[in-house]
């Protein structure tokens, strides 16, 4: 428990953060120069841009909700590409990607794994897993924060990725990371040219502030190849989203409904998912009940997966989720959708 900076009352809150829940949805003008100076200290760290650029002469990216207009000897936010006398110097196109990749044996520990088909017909075989450096969010819980360290990221040529995708030993694809929208050249083009010469699912892990044409295009890729997007649903309300991550959540929404409206329906399977990290103090009944809500005003089938969270990057003084706000929020979920499940629930042991 530790005391608010505004409110002034002891909450179970981030000592790191210093804003309560209330304050958040309550006093926005408040809470938004403070919490950008957070957010600006810990992309510092990283020297990474404090916010997505908006320069009043430079050249514009449109691969996600930023719209970064970046001048000259500015980097994008996702600090992946930098304007160099008025052009893209990049790390990334689509041909190159700067990412780990590794075989993870079939069960693994996919958000998707409690319904997806890779356990009953790739058992014993591969997912690829692509981990992607540089995102378009700055997530303050972030569970895989090292996506940050930008400059020691391999670079990874299509060439390879493909070599490796065509053991036949593995079964599916996973793009994840950070998150792949800021390298969805890369992603489109491997998934055009693997599936050119074999069978394979392709899935997609990410936060769904993509260019729309980019999702689009995800959508169909996941589509024909049988394979999964999954949505990481931050928050609902678009302040707390901002605060815990740097960036509005209205894109992610428009996104998730344009792959349930024009996906899903031409899908045999579930072919779209969401999930969300029960951050405690910060997301609470009332953010699941509305992000549950939205999902099922969508399609009550999807399936939603709320994740138990344990401490890492800048949150890392909060506790592990309490057992209480884990099943209310379950029982919460279920009044409005029919494939509800826990995630990480092994971790309710050690709290």
């Amino acid at each position: 428990m530790n005391n608010c900076m505004i409110c002034k009352k002891e909450k179970l809150i981030s000592k790191n953060l210093g804003i309560c829940l209330d304050c958040i949805r309550q006093k926005q003008d408040e809470v938004s120069s403070f919490v950008k100076k957070i957010h600006k200290a810990v992309r510092e760290k990283f020297n990474l841009p404090p916010f997505p650029p908006k320069a009043s002469f430079g050249i514009r990216c449109n691969f996600c909700e930023n719209n970064c207009i970046v001048g000259e000897g500015q980097k994008s936010y996702c600090g992946l590409k930098e304007n160099v006398n008025g052009k893209w110097k990049s790390k990334i196109n689509s041909e190159k990607a700067i990412a780990d990749f590794y075989y993870d044996p079939i069960p693994t520990n996919c958000c998707a794994e409690w319904f997806c088909q890779a356990n009953k017909n790739g058992f014993g075989k591969y997912n690829l897993a692509v981990f992607f450096y540089g995102c378009s969010f700055n997530c303050l819980f972030c569970q895989n924060y090292t996506h940050k360290y930008i400059e020691k990221g391999p670079v990874l040529t299509l060439e390879k990725l493909i070599n490796y995708a065509e053991n036949h030993n593995v079964y599916c694809v996973c793009f994840f990371g950070g998150s792949p929208e800021p390298q969805m050249p890369f992603v489109i083009k491997f998934s055009e040219e693997i599936l050119k010469r074999r069978k394979i699912r392709i899935c997609f892990e990410w936060n769904g502030s993509g260019n729309e044409n980019f999702v689009k295009k995800a959508g169909e890729i996941a589509l024909r190849s049988h394979g999964i997007i999954k949505f990481d649903l931050k928050a609902f309300d678009e302040n707390l989203n901002f605060v815990l991550t740097g960036v509005s959540n209205k894109r992610t929404l428009e996104n998730f409904k344009l792959i349930a409206e024009e996906f899903l329906p031409k899908a045999d399977y579930y072919l779209l998912t969401a999930t969300t990290l029960l951050v405690p103090g910060y997301i609470d009944e009332k953010e699941i009940e509305n992000i549950s809500k939205f999902i099922s005003s969508l399609n009550p089938n999807i399936p939603y997966s709320l994740l138990v969270f344990h401490p890492e990057f800048f949150l890392n003084d909060l506790p592990i989720t309490p057992k209480d706000l884990v099943f209310k929020c379950f029982e919460i979920a279920k009044k409005y959708l029919r494939n509800v499940h826990i995630g990480n629930i092994h971790l309710l042991d050690l709290f």
